[in-house]
């Protein structure tokens, strides 16, 4: 066994019950991971160990929600190693399954995002907890980076930073030439959530702009009720302004739920309590429309990750 590789918890990732609602066929989750440190090693230098959730989990996870597209998206406990990402990739499908990575944007050979093209992978990822904090400038530097060099592909960047990074970078956000996928509700919390605090307009100024997209997901990230009356508020706010930039996502399998993040490799930190049927039966609360949540569960990502074979895709959709 690879010396860096960590001996699974005892814990398993949380398995949704199935869902109460009446689910469209193809409705894609936008945002799940793969751990599975038992064939591919975590990166030395992570912030956090996560337990085991492999593909054929992930798999099951899908049947019971009635999942029938899925984004898998690079943890950054494995650092610049995709292979986990890669490897799910293949074995769901292309059919099925798109992908997110975490690349060195200038320095990545271009035959390798090719071929990463090839096998599924339609964005990159930027995560401002552990690629540069509250730096709005090192964040547009990256940025533009993955513009650059994945700009010609089709490629989106996503982003997870706070909403007053987001907000700070607004202008520059704006007049990128490629889409830009804001995590967790854009990274809102509960301060920004108050009316008074210009955060949630600031959100909605770059969703009309026509360029962002915003996933509805992990709202335990968020605010500590996920039912709260202000969540929903914005999220409605969000359906009102540009329902076509808005996307779902169960966030499977809820990492962070020892409240350990940051305290290094050693402790195997489980992941949270969340049954992932409820943050589906909740949208269908926020969004009583059938027509928007169409958009949101199956048009918007389609044409966001390259799953509607209508779509022009002059790289070979895989």
């Amino acid at each position: 066994m690879n010396q860096n590789t960590v001996q699974p918890a005892a814990t398993s990732p949380p398995m949704p019950t199935r869902p109460s609602v009446l689910v469209p066929a193809d409705m894609c989750d936008t945002h799940v991971h793969v751990f599975d440190p038992a064939r591919f090693a975590y990166a030395t230098t992570r912030r956090y160990t996560p337990p085991e959730a492999t593909r054929p989990q992930l798999q099951r996870v899908m049947a019971q929600l009635g999942t029938g597209r899925v984004v898998v998206v690079q943890p950054s406990c494995y650092g610049e190693d995709n292979t986990v990402v890669m490897d799910a990739l293949h074995t769901i499908g292309a059919r099925r399954a798109r992908g997110v990575v975490v690349i060195d944007a200038a320095n990545t050979p271009a035959r390798n995002l090719h071929e990463m093209h090839r096998q599924g992978v339609r964005g990159v990822r930027l995560n401002a907890s552990v690629d540069a904090g509250h730096d709005a400038s090192a964040l547009i530097r990256r940025v533009t980076a993955v513009q650059r060099a994945t700009g010609h592909l089709g490629w989106h960047v996503q982003m997870f930073a706070d909403v007053h990074t987001v907000v700070a970078m607004a202008d520059e956000l704006a007049n990128l030439s490629i889409p830009l996928v804001l995590d967790h509700f854009g990274g809102l919390d509960a301060a920004a959530l108050v009316l008074t605090s210009g955060a949630v307009d600031g959100l909605l100024r770059l969703l009309r702009q026509g360029n962002t997209y915003i996933k509805l997901s992990a709202p335990y990230r968020v605010v500590g009720d996920p039912d709260s009356p202000q969540l929903a508020d914005a999220v409605r706010r969000f359906a009102d302004a540009a329902p076509e930039r808005l996307l779902w996502a169960s966030d499977w399998p809820h990492t962070g739920g020892a409240g350990s993040r940051g305290s290094g490799a050693a402790n195997i930190e489980a992941f949270r309590d969340e049954n992932a049927a409820f943050a589906l039966e909740r949208l269908y609360q926020w969004i009583p429309d059938a027509a928007i949540r169409q958009r949101i569960l199956v048009s918007n990502p389609a044409r966001l990750y390259g799953f509607d074979p209508s779509s022009v895709d002059p790289h070979n959709e895989p």
